[in-house]
Formats: C-alpha cells, structure tokens, sequence
C-alpha cells in the first residue's frame, strides 16, 4: 500500500514524497482514513511509528478546503504535554502542509509571548500548544475556540502523568460541542479509557502493537555494576565502544545537570535537557545532539518526550525509572520506524527490584553483562531509591540516585517522579522552586 491509496490530496502526496516516505506505517493506513471520515478516534501505537503523520495528513485535508478563520479563531488545535513534542508536531504540519494555504503556529511556555499573540491574531488553521500557555493566551482573550472543527490530543497518556488532565478539562468547556476528536496515545491504560469514555463520541479504535510491548528492533541489554561506579562504567562504554550519539536517562533535573558536567569533564562532550532550563538552552543542546555534534545527551523523563531523532542508536537508562511503563517510553526513542537501535540499562542493587518490573510488563528477560573493574560489590546492601522530586545529593554516584528517597517507593508508585507532576507549574516550563519560603506573619491590627 502508498499513501496514494489512502486517499489523500496530491499537494499532501508531494509533501510526504519530499519527506522520504513511501509506505505509511500500520497507525497510518488505520489512522488517515478513520481520520478522514470524520468520526472521533482512540488510537495508541508504539513510540516511533508515526502517530504524528497518523492524524497530521488527514486533518490537513480536512481543513483544505473549509471557511479561512477569522480574527483570533482557530480550526484546528492540537495538544501536546511538552515543548519539544509541540515544537515537532508544528514541524512536521509546516512541512506537511507547505504545498497549501493553511496557517499554523506554536506555543508554549518558557518563551515570549508577543510573537504568538501576533502570530494568532488574524487567525490559524492549525495550533499545536501546551496547556498552560494555551490557556493563558484564552484568559487574556487572545484566542477564540469558537470555530474549533477538530481537537487532537497527543500523547495523551503523558499528559494525565504530568496532572494536565484539570486544564484539559478547562479546555474542554471552552470548546464547540460539535467538533472531531482525536485521542493519540502510547498505551492505553485505565486512565486514557475514562478519558476516552467522556471525551470521545462512538470513536474507531486502534491499537496497532500489543499493549506495553518494546520494538523488535532495539537490542536490549542490561549492566550490572557497583552503584558507586555508574558514572565511570557508562564513560567506558561510550569509549570503548565509540558510542556517538547517546540519549541518557536519569530520574532527576540534578542528577542530569551533574551527569553532563562530570562527563565532559572526561572529554566526552555532553549536555543536559530538562524543565529548569530556558528554552533556548533546550532547543541548542537538542539541535546540537541531533547535527552530532554533541556526541551524548542526558534528559529526564518528561524533557525527553516528542524527542523525534531519525536513527537514533543508542539509549541508555543510567537510572532505572520508578516506573515500569516509562522504560518502554525511554527506549522507544531508538529502533524508530524500522531502524535498528540499541537500549542499554545501568543496574545496581538498588535497582533489582525495578528491573524485575520492567521484566514482568515486557515479558521477556534482559540479557545481563557484567564488565571487570566495575563489578557490583556482593555485600552491598539496597537503598531506598529517590522518588525524582527530592533533591538530594545527586552527584551521579551511589547510582544516581541523588540520595535517600522518602521511603523509595519502587516499582508500582504514582507516576509523579522526575519531573511528572508539578501543579503550580504549567507545561513543566522553565519550572520554578517546588516551595516558596513563607513571608513572616504580620501581628494583627488593634481595632
């Protein structure tokens, strides 16, 4: 099958001829045409295999031919939980949609926002936005929602992680109730069902890989190793297997800044990617990873989200994720679209029990290795595991774990770790401390 057969307008064919494509993937040939017909949809597929085409191509030829917007109006809006997920979704509808006359825009936090009401100000077809922003931008009367024909909501899942779902819910109210919805997500757990139950209306469903289930084209292998000796192991292999190229994954902000730090201290040029940097800090190390220039990239969980790399190859959890389904997420950013990739894990003793959970969901057994001088000390003893919101030492030793945890919850905990759940902190942009020191109490006035 080609994309010709999926019955799509000839400026769109040009559009993803000049991409380099030539096959649509399973979730596009179930996807554009449900999409294409109009009715509301419930669609989950792996990391990687083209969600994002899924519903882009087909909203665009809907909105081809439909009234031009006007003043502040919007057709089309697309929501997404971070910036760089938005900031790749409003790519690929520019280039997607560069052989027609539709306007689309970005927005999120952490930047201006003069340049985006000026964008919105004489209407667009399409706007790809955090919530947060969004929702700043409404209040302050610079968008108009009445006119809204479709709503998407990507990566779905990730948004009720990160505690969106009450903004999505503001969203919700402000919107035309006759409109298509389109839910796109990478699993489809209890939470995405109730979702789906309230906001989706007779939807076609699909479900292109087996729930929680990893590409066959990443080689998974796992390190055992002293958690003290995690840093210099991981130095190691990027040496000695002139690894280029390296997404790295830690649980904190700290441990990721720390992690980068000590690793181009050892000549490996590294840099850190997560919700307390600026946005342009975020955009030059991002662009600078994917030219290869910088050779090792360390992000948490969230930051990394709508990381689309083309032939990423190596993916390395330097900390385990509390959470089971989070590794699927991780090593989904290899092995995309049919490319071979490779997902390392660095396991020590505080982390066995974590590993048995990933196990368990994946269904399978990792291959472990063990590297001489970096063997795990036999005697050593587990440690409550930091739960990510915790600061901690974090030095990028004792695991990385940036110190003791309250009571390391482990395997089977709320998803509120790194950077998920952060309420007074829209969009997890440029997030602020977590406390604010309390001002003293005034005496009160004698009347």
């Amino acid at each position: 099958m080609s994309f010709s057969d999926l019955g799509l307008r000839a400026e769109l064919l040009r559009a993803v001829e000049a991409q380099g494509y030539t096959t649509p993937t399973p979730i596009q040939r179930q996807a554009i045409p449900a999409v294409l017909g109009g009715g509301d949809l419930l669609a989950s597929a792996q990391t990687g295999t083209g969600k994002t085409a899924g519903f882009t191509l087909p909203m665009l030829q809907r909105l081809a031919d439909g009234p031009r917007p006007g003043k502040r109006q919007i057709r089309a809006l697309v929501l997404t939980p971070t910036r760089e997920l938005a900031a790749q979704v409003g790519e690929s509808v520019a280039d997607y949609g560069r052989h027609l006359t539709l306007k689309s825009h970005v927005i999120f936090g952490g930047v201006g926002q003069q340049p985006q009401v000026d964008a919105i100000r004489p209407g667009l077809d399409v706007l790809v936005a955090t919530p947060g922003r969004l929702l700043d931008l409404h209040q302050q009367k610079h968008v108009d929602f009445s006119r809204i024909e479709i709503l998407v909501l990507d990566e779905a899942d990730r948004m009720l992680d990160m505690g969106f779902i009450h903004d999505i819910k503001k969203v919700l109210k402000l919107l035309p109730e006759k409109r298509q919805n389109l839910l796109f997500s990478a699993t489809f757990s209890d939470e995405i069902q109730a979702l789906a139950h309230k906001l989706l209306d007779n939807p076609a469903k699909i479900e292109v890989a087996r729930r929680n289930t990893t590409a066959e084209t990443v080689d998974q292998s796992v390190y055992r190793v002293d958690r003290e000796k995690k840093r210099e192991l991981l130095a190691h292999l990027i040496s000695e297997q002139q690894w280029y190229q390296v997404l790295v994954f830690t649980r904190t902000k700290h441990g990721a800044n720390r992690l980068a730090e000590q690793l181009s201290k050892q000549d490996i040029p590294a840099m850190a990617i997560h919700g307390n940097k600026s946005q342009s800090a975020r955009t030059k190390a991002l662009s600078a990873f994917k030219s290869g220039e910088l050779q090792v990239l360390v992000a948490t969980d969230i930051a990394a989200r709508g990381l689309d790399i083309s032939e990423l190859p190596y993916v390395v959890n330097f900390e385990l994720p509390n959470v089971a389904e989070d590794y699927v997420h991780r090593i989904g950013r290899t092995g995309r679209a049919g490319s071979e990739g490779q997902a390392v894990s660095l396991v020590c003793v505080d982390e066995h029990g974590l590993l048995k959970g990933i196990e368990r969901l994946i269904k399978r057994d990792l291959e472990k290795h063990i590297v001489p001088g970096f063997e795990p000390d036999p005697n050593a003893k587990p440690e409550p595991i930091e739960n990510g919101r915790n600061r901690g030492r974090g030095n990028g030793g004792r695991g990385g774990n940036g110190g003791r945890s309250n009571g390391g919850r482990g395997q089977g905990q709320s998803r509120q770790g790194g950077e998920a759940r952060q309420s007074g902190n829209r969009d997890n942009e440029a997030a602020k401390p977590a406390r604010r020191r309390r001002r003293p109490r005034r005496p009160a006035q004698q009347g």
